[in-house]
This record gives C-alpha cells, sequence and structure tokens, in this order.
C-alpha cells in the first residue's frame, strides 16, 4: 500500500498557516477544527509544520499561556516528508523512528496532503480486516476430501 492510497481515502481538507500569523490564532483554528497540526506555508511553499507538541512547548515555556509570538517561533521548520508513491511500512518506519505523528505529502513541491499516525493505522488495520474476510472465506469455501 502508498501514501497515495491513504490520500484518496482520507480526502483533500488541507489547513494551512502563514509562518507570521501569531501562535494563539493557529492554536485556535486547531481547536475549532479538532486537528493535531496546520502545514505552514508561504509563498506557496511547505516552510513548517505546526503540531500539539509545539504548542505545548510553548505553553510550557510561557508558563501555561500560548505567548504572543508567532508560528514561525516555534514550527518544526525541518518537517519530514513523503511522496505519494512511499510504501506504508516505509511510512510507519519513519513516523516510529522520528516520533512523527503527521507527515507531509510532496509531489516536487507540490504539497498534496498530510497524513497523521492515525491515517495510518486505519488504513493498516482495514488491510488487514479485508485480508482476514478472504483468508475466512477462503478457509469456509475449502472443498471436501473424497475418499478414494
Amino acid at each position: 500500500m502508498k501514501v497515495s492510497e491513504i490520500l484518496q481515502v482520507k480526502g483533500n481538507i488541507l489547513y494551512t498557516v502563514t509562518p507570521d500569523q501569531p501562535l494563539a490564532d493557529a492554536v485556535s483554528t486547531m481547536a475549532d477544527k479538532d486537528i493535531g497540526s496546520l502545514v505552514v506555508m508561504e509563498f506557496g511553499d511547505l516552510v513548517g509544520m505546526l503540531t500539539f507538541r509545539e504548542v505545548l512547548k510553548s505553553l510550557k515555556e510561557n508558563d501555561g499561556s500560548v505567548g504572543s509570538g508567532t508560528v514561525r517561533k516555534h514550527m518544526d521548520d525541518h518537517p519530514i516528508t513523503v511522496t505519494p508513491d512511499t510504501e506504508i511500512n516505509e511510512v510507519r518506519r519513519m513516523m516510529l523512528e522520528k516520533h512523527a505523528r503527521y507527515l507531509p505529502v510532496m509531489d516536487a513541491k507540490t504539497l498534496l496532503g498530510v497524513i497523521s499516525f492515525y491515517d495510518v493505522a486505519r488504513a493498516v488495520l482495514d488491510a488487514q480486516s479485508f485480508e482476514n474476510r478472504m483468508l475466512k472465506a477462503y478457509i469456509r469455501d475449502w472443498p471436501a476430501e473424497t475418499a478414494d
């Protein structure tokens, strides 16, 4: 299974923010949309990711307040990316090794979407469930042996 298959199922809603927006506005968007990440775009290019991890770090630095800083100050400015052709097992390995819960999907310099740890887990579970159903159907239809 490839990343492109996950994106097809997931849909194409993508939430972005600019690096110069106040962090508080980005946090409001994340809360209102019930999402764990925002893609940071500047002049049409991916320049970073803002996830709940960076928000939590900001809360710690500001004694429980988001503070008055911008997204640029808190974003991950070197996010790991994948392509539509990346195999799901490679995505799982990358997410686990880098502790990344959200990965932007890029086709050259074009942002196609973001896949989350949840998206990957759901895709793997769906694939395994399908395989299980096929195996059970195969076993149920196993021809009876005839005595010679």
